[in-house]
């Protein structure tokens, strides 16, 4: 073990999310470090256990419907219905392995788990129930909780980790935002047959998406029946007899359930930050381009991080494994993100990476724009799939430089995409790649 001073361990993790736990499997497998990871609750974080994995799990019966839906008459006949309480207990099933499953694997390669409640009492040390852990260095990857809406009646509201074990379909449906969590939750529950009031904050949603194809989205939601109300600001909460009333500035919303999607907030309070002096506001903890905290010793990564780039699982996984390869000496250079790719995954899917339409329409001198029908490609003809568009972006010099898309295989046909970007393969010797056909990244590649 490498720990050659009076610290107990060379790196300690305050937090076991994605932000934490992939750097320090990696770090374990080098056999040189000593490793320890404080965690107070289910090992993993929020993506294994009350994000990701779980949504996409109660995802799989509505995509599966609407490529139903579309096969009608052509090899299907009927319908399928969604069993909301199967669907739930399957995703529960699904997802109750993964902590286990990833703290033996820490276990397995030397990363020493402390169980509890983990608080910084100086650079180099976390104290958990009264038990103090030194380390030479320290990374925060305490990830990030719901925002809680501060109206009367708050404590009638749930969020997205009470969704996720919703086990009963409610009749009727209230969510108040128009973020990921808002609308890709909006899309499972009306295609399930509940009663959607999908009420948003401004005059659009998905803010960070193309907004032509996001207005194409919520108008297939408003064709599934979801009542989509726009500049809404909620006021009060009030329990009913049936269920419960949302008074906004837009009139009343009666429910059984409400969910407020209104964003998460950095996990920062009573952590000690202030106490050792890490700097941090309410977009998150301050680093610099190598990750670091204004306390040298003292690192961060993941939903905590104050960043430009999205705050999504896999950027956590890329800043957990860059400190990885800082903590090893494996380089000393400021961390570079790669191209990200971001999707929403409602039905249909809208997917993206890399410079965007808007800034591309916005310097023409720099970037060619090519806009593309995907209906008439014959694999999405084979599937039924009718609708679909895709938007391609090219540099003056003809390299890939972006790409959007809407459509039900949007997110596969993104990341079939990355290399081409991340790589800035030549124009020439993109034809060099033999891809899988008939598939949906053969006809992506069509378009480039």
């Amino acid at each position: 073990m490498m720990v050659t001073n009076d610290y107990q361990y060379d790196v300690l993790y305050l937090g076991s999310g994605h932000g934490a736990f992939n750097g320090a499997l990696a770090l374990g497998a080098k056999g040189d470090f000593k490793i320890g990871m404080v965690e107070a609750d289910k090992v993993g974080g929020t993506c294994p256990n009350r994000g990701c994995n779980a949504k996409i799990a109660l995802d799989m019966p509505v995509k599966l419907k609407h490529e139903a839906e579309n096969m009608q008459g052509k090899g299907i006949q009927g319908i399928p219905k969604i069993d909301w309480a199967a669907n739930v207990a399957h995703e529960k099933e699904v997802i109750k392995v993964l902590p286990g499953a990833i703290e033996e694997s820490l276990v397995a390669n030397g990363v020493e788990m402390i169980h509890g409640y983990g608080k910084l009492v100086d650079p180099h040390t976390i104290r958990v129930a009264g038990t103090d852990y030194t380390a030479t260095n320290i990374v925060i990857a305490t990830g990030a909780h719901y925002h809680q809406l501060d109206i009367p009646g708050a404590e009638f509201l749930h969020d997205g980790t009470d969704f996720l074990s919703l086990s009963v379909q409610p009749t009727e449906l209230t969510i108040v935002g128009g973020g990921y969590i808002a609308v890709e939750f909006a899309s499972i529950a009306a295609t399930a047959g509940t009663k959607v009031n999908l009420l948003l904050h401004h005059d659009t949603a998905l803010r960070q998406f193309y907004q032509p194809f996001v207005a194409d989205l919520l108008q297939q939601l408003v064709d599934q029946g979801v009542n989509i109300v726009k500049n809404v600001t909620p006021e009060a909460v009030k329990k009913t007899a049936n269920g419960y009333d949302l008074q906004t500035n837009q009139g009343t919303f009666s429910s059984d359930w409400i969910l407020n999607a209104t964003g998460r907030d950095p996990n920062t309070s009573n952590l000690g930050l202030e106490e050792v002096g890490v700097a941090y506001d309410q977009k998150g903890i301050k680093v610099n381009d190598h990750l670091q905290t204004s306390v040298p010793s003292i690192y961060a990564s993941g939903d905590v991080l104050d960043k430009k780039v999205g705050r999504l699982t896999p950027t956590a996984i890329y800043e957990s494994t860059y400190l990885t390869k800082l903590f090893a000496h494996e380089t000393s250079a400021a961390i570079k993100y790669p191209a990200v790719p971001s999707a929403v995954f409602t039905m249909p899917r809208i997917a993206q990476v890399g410079v965007t339409v808007d800034e591309a329409k916005q310097h023409p001198e720099t970037y060619k724009v090519v806009e593309s029908d995907l209906a008439g490609d014959w694999f999405r003809v084979s599937m039924r799939a009718n609708r679909g568009k895709a938007i391609t972006i090219f540099d003056q010099e003809g390299y890939l430089v972006g790409m959007t898309e809407i459509s039900s295989e949007a997110d596969n046909a993104i990341g079939s995409i990355l290399p081409f970007i991340e790589y800035h393969i030549d124009p020439e010797q993109m034809n060099d790649f033999i891809t899988l056909f008939p598939t949906i990244s053969s006809e992506t590649k069509n378009h480039l």
